[in-house]
């Protein structure tokens, strides 16, 4: 059970947004794009003034962007905008944002750097496992325990953590350090799906 299995409720509650945003000419790939140009954007800002009061912009801006990622799938499938290039910046478009928003949590006096960097690179690991998964069996796989919403939803409480409560910074050390477990499990499972679909 993730977060993803949700997702078809979130998307009910977003598709009067979809269809507003289709009817004013806005495209799937202009949302993907933008998604990650804030995500670059919100993620300079903290590393480069890292004040834990400014971490409460984390869980915001990560449930505005689960919100981007649902409505530019929304867009592609839903009004025939589904291309190649969508495919592709979807995928590249998360890595980047999983790692300017990830990696400000580094520059966060008491937080131990390696274990961020640590999640970022796992947390490509299970996208790399997931698309893998989707070559061989032609189904995007999103098996967790640790999915893209998860890792939003972990991350941006943690950020919430570390905006109102600052003197429990070391907590942060903690769920990166379980985070990376549970991303290590994701990558394991979603490789293991893959390996269980008989073929006709």
């Amino acid at each position: 059970m993730t977060l993803y299995d949700i997702k078809p409720k979130f998307q009910d509650l977003l598709r009067p947004i979809v269809r507003m945003l289709f009817i004013r000419g806005v495209t799937a790939n202009q949302v993907t794009v933008s998604a990650a140009i804030i995500s670059m954007v919100l993620g300079a800002v903290l590393m480069l003034f890292p004040e834990p009061r400014l971490y409460i912009l984390l869980p915001i801006y990560l449930f505005v962007r689960m919100a981007l990622n649902a409505i530019d799938g929304m867009l592609a499938r839903e009004f025939n905008q589904q291309s190649r290039l969508g495919a592709i910046l979807n995928e590249i478009g998360d890595i980047i944002a999983d790692a300017a928003l990830y990696l400000a949590f580094a520059f966060v006096t008491g937080v131990c750097p390696w274990l961020v960097v640590l999640v970022v690179l796992l947390s490509w690991l299970t996208e790399f496992c997931g698309v893998m998964a989707q070559t061989l069996t032609g189904s995007r796989n999103y098996r967790g325990p640790m999915g893209k919403s998860d890792r939003a939803f972990v991350l941006g409480a943690l950020g919430l953590l570390i905006a109102l409560w600052p003197q429990y910074i070391v907590v942060a050390n903690i769920v990166f350090g379980a985070s990376a477990v549970l991303l290590a499990w994701t990558s394991i499972n979603r490789c293991r799906s893959a390996l269980e679909v008989k073929y006709a």
